[in-house]
């Protein structure tokens, strides 16, 4: 089985590849849906939140741990 690490690597390229298709978006328009596995094992979705405040905070991998 697969680390959460490299899971999470490959839904974070999953994504990307799906953003490649996205041209700019207009402010106050919806941002695309896109899912990613949580450290325990469910599965979390940006629509999951939808009428919420979000922050998503992408940072160099080499500033993570291990």
């Amino acid at each position: 089985m697969a680390s959460f690490k490299d899971r999470l690597i490959g839904k974070i390229a999953q994504v990307v590849d799906g953003m490649k298709s996205v041209t700019t978006l207009a402010v106050g328009s919806a941002a695309p849906d896109f899912e990613v596995g949580a450290h325990d094992g469910s599965t979390i979705k940006l629509s999951d939140y939808r009428g919420k405040k979000v922050v998503l905070w992408f940072y160099p991998m080499a500033d993570t741990p291990g």
